[in-house]
């Protein structure tokens, strides 16, 4: 890699740090920039899974006062979460290449739709009523969603951040910045996880890896502090547009 490209990565992880704290769908940035470099794609996945991690345990430390309470609910969806990121890692390993290359299109234009769809999530869960939710921490029905959603973010990931905020929003009886700080709970473990097993099994690219996580971990407290502060449609245009990209690319 040139200095250029080591800059480009380093600054794509910030920005997919903050993304990731605020949202979700950091990946749709990054993603396709080490494929734009020319790394293949499964080892441009697994080495952004990787620097990922740090920027979703920085952005869950930047939401901790959002996060106090939440110790049980988090213990219990957290084995959710743990499980489904090993089992999409796994398969990541298991599947030949091609079949990645043929999926993460489809999945990518899943991720669009939904970063798309977020703000009228958000709008339906402002507008929800408080009722009481089968468990205090989260009903068998959650918890299915949370693994599958960790399946998804194992394998992949782009937007997971958007689908666990989803399906929390539907099923806990809590403001949306409280369940935000327990997304970024949950994606660290899924990312963190499946980040584990690939050490051990998968070929990473360490040098861009570790530049994604000195700037996810700087993003994922820009995000924390002052995301709520940033231009949300046109990071939401650009994480779309970024998107679009890598589909024309990977198709």
């Amino acid at each position: 890699m040139t200095g250029l490209e080591e800059l480009a990565v380093f600054g794509t992880g910030i920005a997919a740090g903050t993304i990731n704290t605020i949202v979700g769908s950091g990946t749709l940035i990054t993603f396709p920039t080490l494929l734009a470099f020319h790394f293949p794609p499964v080892v441009a996945n697994v080495s952004n899974t990787i620097g990922l991690v740090p920027g979703s345990v920085s952005g869950a430390v930047g939401y901790r006062t959002e996060l106090v309470g939440q110790g049980r609910r988090a213990r219990r969806l957290g084995i959710a979460a743990g499980l489904g990121g090993l089992t999409g890692g796994l398969l990541l390993l298991v599947l030949p290449a091609a079949a990645f290359k043929d999926i993460v299109p489809a999945l990518i234009a899943l991720a669009c739709v939904l970063v798309i769809a977020q703000p009228a999530i958000a709008r339906r869960m402002a507008r929800r009523p408080a009722r009481r939710a089968p468990h205090p921490d989260g009903s068998l029905a959650l918890i299915a969603g949370v693994y599958a959603t960790g399946v998804y973010g194992g394998y992949f990931g782009a937007a997971q951040g958007v689908m666990l905020i989803g399906i929390m929003g539907l099923s806990l009886p809590d403001s949306l910045q409280r369940i935000n700080g327990l997304k970024n709970i949950l994606a660290a473990i899924i990312n963190g996880v499946a980040a584990i097993l690939f050490l051990f099994a998968a070929h990473i690219a360490w040098r861009p890896a570790l530049l994604l996580a000195v700037g996810s971990t700087i993003g994922g407290q820009i995000g924390a502090k002052a995301g709520r502060r940033l231009p949300a449609l046109a990071l939401r245009i650009l994480v779309v547009a970024v998107g679009i990209i890598a589909v024309v690319r990977l198709v």
